[in-house]
């Protein structure tokens, strides 16, 4: 059941997938989340584990950086291997002022200026939702961890902002709608769970800001990651 790009049979691949940009966080997350974990794909290095977690079966899987990569792992695992629900899980940066570091943020929908789905299928959007239900279990599950979840629209980015010669004109680009934070894949993802009617969101954590220049340790950074990795999979076997 190969695709160009995944090499897993079937069987290998949850119907509930974490979706993490880097292969060795998927890794790190097989190890010290799933029990049972086997790893699924190696094509081009973007790894993929399946285990269970709290008895249930997931699937972490790497996404890469940017819609075009996050868009053809999305598409094959829900188009070929009937994945119904990803989450994806990363960092951001903080596109308000009331966004700290640290902080999770569950986006309820991506603003992108790309030409990604008017090249794969003649629309122009700007905007698309993420999935009302998934985002309901995850509110529910960061109430019952005691976790203080930003919830709000979020940018999907084709630049890393930080190396932008001018950030205030990189946000100029936007138009004020509240943004919490900025990063660079969930728009691909929403655009493709929408085209083949099938579930997605993302939680984020805060790793860089333009109103906080403090550099972070990694302990810190690790936990934060932590408590977002265990909401995510808290949230996908609900």
């Amino acid at each position: 059941m190969p695709t160009p790009h995944i090499e897993s049979k079937k069987e290998d691949i949850a119907k509930n997938v974490l979706m993490p940009g880097d292969p060795l966080r998927a890794k790190y997350i097989a190890e010290n989340f799933l029990d049972d974990y086997k790893l699924v794909n190696t094509v081009r290095n973007m790894l993929a584990y399946t285990g269970t977690y709290k008895g249930q079966e997931v699937t972490v899987f790497a996404s890469g950086m940017g819609i075009p990569s996050i868009g053809i792992y999305s598409y094959e695992l829900y188009k070929f291997y009937d994945v119904e629900n990803i989450i994806r899980i990363g960092t951001c940066g903080s596109f308000n002022e009331n966004i700290k570091l640290l902080d999770v943020i569950l986006s309820s929908g991506a603003y992108c200026k790309s030409y990604f789905d008017e090249l794969l299928d003649g629309v122009d959007l700007d905007f698309i939702q993420s999935s009302d239900e998934l985002n309901r279990k995850i509110m529910n599950k960061a109430k019952e961890m005691n976790l203080d979840l930003k919830f709000g629209k979020t940018i999907t980015s084709d630049v890393f902002d930080l190396y932008c010669d001018d950030e205030e004109k990189f946000r100029d680009h936007f138009p004020n709608m509240g943004f919490l934070a900025v990063e660079m894949e969930a728009f691909g993802l929403f655009y493709i769970a929408n085209k083949l009617g099938k579930k997605a969101t993302c939680l984020m954590t805060v790793v860089d800001s333009l109103y906080d220049k403090k550099s972070l340790s990694s302990e810190d950074r690790e936990n934060s990651l932590n408590t977002m990795i265990r909401l995510a999979l808290e949230s996908i076997i609900s």
